[in-house]
Formats: structure tokens, C-alpha cells, sequence
């Protein structure tokens, strides 16, 4: 049987750069803020060399793996989970589209890809996007692993969608009940990493719920299996 002696890392883009919620043995063990996505890896040691918390699995609510031509089905199965909140989860555009330098540039890329166009909403995960992927080829890239926190709600709430959003008072709130109800107490002081909203906190916590499912080889893809970019890779959104 597997332990449950593991150490994970949740992380969620944030305006102050990344927030991340360590989970070890599926309970909470800290927050912390870091300006970009490597040093706050590096901040949480590899596993085994001693350094850090040593983490074993770091899940990043950002897509990672992308396509050469088409949408990724991961999206699209994970909008299809959650009814009213689908909005939530955004298209993910081939490798090329993200290639482009400009917005316009990006949705004229896109539309001659996918015969679709690029929302500017979309767009603005660009440079956090760029980020995480570029991690991917890194020593400890293997370590990360994409969610989305509204598919981890989803399934902390018995494979439903909630019904508010998580900017609303009783959006955050259910989501909070949700974590507790897992075993993650978010307690009310984070320090540095209190300063991020809230909604980006309990994102973080749910995307290291699911970290910890990874670890444990307990978790669910979508789609399953996973695509697979030109790499290898896999592509898929998990929970």
C-alpha cells in the first residue's frame, strides 16, 4: 500500500507573480509567495538531495503541453465537468499561437491554426504560460503537473460543480469547507503569502489536493489517457 508520507506543492498564478500551498501527508504545512515560478521551486528543494521540503509533486493551475495544430481535449472535458463555472476553463491554442509577440498577431495565428479566434483573456496567461512550459525541459520539470482548481473542487465535492463563483463570499467559503473537509485547514495568517487574494489561496490548496493525488497515484486525467505533445509529453489536466 502507498504511504501517505509525501510532500507536495500547489501553486497558482497570482498578481504578485506565483502562490503555492505545501501539503505534506495531505495536510497543510505552509504558503508561500515567490516572484516567479523557478525560485519559488528552487525555494522548495528537490526531492531527496536534503534541500527545501524536498517535493515530490508540484501541481500548476497553468496549462502545460501544447498542441502543433487544435484544441487540447483536456479543456474541453474539463469544461464539460462544471456546468454554470466552464467559463472558468480557457481553450488552450497550439504551440505557435503562443510563439507570437503581440495580441493581434497571436489571434490571426489562431485562427489560421484552429479556424478559431484568441480571446484577450486567454491571451494574458502568455507570459505565465511561457514560464511554466519553459520549466518543463528543466532538471525537476518531470515534478510538475497541470490542474485546474474548479475540476479539483469539482471533485472534492463528490464529481459537482459548485454552484458560486470563487469570488463570492459563499463561493470562498464552500471552497474553504471543501479543503477542511480534506484535511487542508488553511489557517487565517500565511504570512507574505496572505498579501494575494483569497480566491488565489484556496486555488493554490485545491491544486495541491491534487498534487498530493498525483503522488499517491490516485489521480484521474483528462482526457484519459492523456494526449501527448511533440515530445512525448503528456497533456492532460489532472485531479
Amino acid at each position: 500500500m502507498l504511504s501517505d508520507m509525501v510532500t507536495v506543492l500547489g501553486v497558482d498564478a497570482c498578481p504578485a507573480g506565483w502562490v503555492a500551498v505545501e501539503l505534506r501527508d495531505g495536510r497543510f504545512e505552509g504558503a508561500r509567495l515567490g516572484a516567479d515560478l523557478r525560485s519559488l521551486l528552487r525555494e522548495a528543494g528537490e526531492p531527496g538531495t536534503g534541500a527545501g521540503s524536498g517535493i515530490e509533486v508540484v501541481g500548476v493551475d497553468i496549462p502545460l503541453g501544447l498542441l502543433d495544430v487544435g484544441w487540447r481535449l483536456a479543456d474541453t472535458e474539463a469544461a464539460a465537468l462544471l456546468g454554470k463555472l466552464r467559463g472558468s476553463v480557457f481553450r488552450v491554442p497550439p504551440h505557435a499561437v503562443w510563439q507570437e509577440e503581440q495580441y493581434e498577431g497571436a489571434n490571426r495565428r489562431c485562427r489560421e491554426l484552429t479556424g478559431a479566434g484568441l480571446s484577450r483573456q486567454t491571451w494574458g496567461l502568455a507570459a505565465k504560460l511561457r514560464e511554466a512550459n519553459g520549466f518543463l525541459a528543466d532538471a525537476g520539470g518531470d515534478r510538475l503537473f497541470e490542474v485546474h482548481p474548479e475540476v479539483s473542487f469539482w471533485a472534492l465535492a463528490g464529481s459537482t460543480p459548485l454552484p458560486h463563483r470563487k469570488k463570492s463570499w459563499a463561493g470562498q467559503m464552500a471552497r474553504r469547507s471543501l479543503l477542511k473537509a480534506a484535511g487542508i485547514v488553511l489557517p487565517d495568517d500565511l504570512g507574505d503569502a496572505g498579501r494575494v487574494p483569497p480566491d488565489d489561496v484556496l486555488d493554490a490548496a485545491a491544486a495541491a489536493w491534487s498534487a498530493h493525488r498525483i503522488a499517491q497515484r490516485r489521480a484521474h486525467s483528462l482526457p484519459d489517457p492523456p494526449q501527448h505533445d511533440c515530445r512525448g509529453r503528456p497533456i492532460a489536466i489532472w485531479y
